[in-house]
C-alpha cells in the first residue's frame, strides 16, 4: 500500500505538470476563459494532493519503520485523496475537453471524496499521534 502511495503521488504530480501546461500552452487559444479557469482548477487540485500523497506516503512509512502496522484509517484517507482526485481533477479536464456540462455534475462526488480523505487523515493523526 504504501508503494501504491508513493506511486501514485509521484504520478499525479507528473501529471499535474504536463497538464497544467498543456492547458497554459496548448489550450490557451481554444478554450474560453472560463473553461481556462476550470483547467487551472483541476491541475492545481491535481498537484495539491500529489504532494499529500506522498506526505501521506512517508508518514506511513515511518510508522510501518517504527514497528506499528499502517492504520486502516490513513489507508483509507489515502485511497480516497487517490480516488477523489482522479473524479475531481479528472471530471474538469474531461469538461474541458469534452464541452459535456454533464460532466460537472461528477465533480462534486470527488471533491466530497477529497474531504472525506482529509477527515480520516485528521482522525488517523488523533489515533496514532
Amino acid at each position: 500500500m504504501i508503494r501504491f502511495i508513493f506511486v501514485a503521488g509521484a504520478i499525479y504530480g507528473l501529471l499535474s505538470v504536463a497538464l497544467g501546461a498543456f492547458g497554459a500552452h496548448a489550450l490557451k487559444n481554444t478554450l474560453t476563459e472560463e473553461l481556462l479557469k476550470t483547467w487551472d482548477t483541476g491541475s492545481r487540485y491535481l498537484a495539491m494532493h500529489a504532494a499529500v500523497l506522498l506526505i501521506v506516503g512517508v508518514w506511513a512509512r515511518v510508522e510501518t519503520q517504527a514497528g506499528a502496522s499502517l492504520d486502516p484509517t490513513m489507508r483509507w484517507a489515502a485511497l480516497c485523496f487517490f480516488l477523489g482526485t482522479l473524479i475531481f481533477s479528472g471530471s474538469l479536464f474531461a469538461l474541458c475537453l469534452t464541452g459535456v456540462r454533464a460532466l460537472g455534475a461528477i465533480t462534486p462526488i470527488g471533491g466530497l471524496t477529497l474531504m472525506a480523505g482529509w477527515v480520516l487523515l485528521a482522525m488517523s493523526a488523533a489515533k496514532t499521534l
